[in-house]
C-alpha cells in the first residue's frame, strides 16, 4: 500500500459556509493514479468540519440553520470568556461534526453516491484560508 499526502487550500467566508470540495479531492486522486484504497480528508483547525451531503441550495441553508439551533452563535460560551474571540459556537459545532471523513475508492474513482458530495463547513466568525489534508492510501 502506498500512502500519499497532499494539501488543498480553500478560502471561505466563515459563518457556517458550506463549500463543495469533491472535485478538488477527485483531482488529487486522479493525479496519483491509484486504483483501489481510501482517502482521508481532514481540515486543519478546530472551527471547521468535513462531511458529505447533497450540495444543493436548500441544504446549504438547512445545515447552518440546524447548527444555529444546536449551538447558537449568540449564546454564552466559556471559550469566549477565556479568549474573547466570539467563536465558541464554532468550536462546539466543529467538535460535533468532526474534522475528517474517509471515502473509499475503486477503479480510480471515489465511491460516493450520485447525490453525495464532500463538503467543508467553516463555522468561524470570520473569513479564513483553510488547509485540508488529503491522504490517499491505496495501490
Amino acid at each position: 500500500m502506498e500512502v500519499i499526502t497532499e494539501h488543498i487550500k480553500v478560502s471561505t467566508h466563515g459563518n457556517s459556509e458550506v463549500v463543495d470540495i469533491t472535485q478538488k479531492v477527485m483531482d488529487v486522486l486522479r493525479q496519483h493514479k491509484l486504483i483501489e484504497g481510501h482517502v482521508t480528508i481532514f481540515v486543519v483547525g478546530s472551527t471547521a468540519s468535513i462531511s458529505t451531503t447533497e450540495f444543493e441550495p436548500g441544504l446549504r441553508k438547512d445545515i447552518p440553520e440546524m447548527l444555529e439551533r444546536i449551538a447558537p452563535s449568540n449564546s454564552r460560551y466559556h471559550h469566549d470568556d477565556t479568549w474573547g474571540d466570539g467563536n465558541g459556537h464554532a468550536h462546539v459545532r466543529a467538535s460535533i461534526l468532526g474534522p475528517s471523513i474517509i471515502v473509499p475508492f475503486s477503479e480510480g474513482k471515489l465511491l460516493l453516491g450520485t447525490w453525495q458530495q464532500i463538503i467543508l463547513i467553516d463555522f468561524d466568525n470570520k473569513a479564513r484560508h483553510r488547509d485540508i489534508v488529503v491522504q490517499l492510501m491505496g495501490k
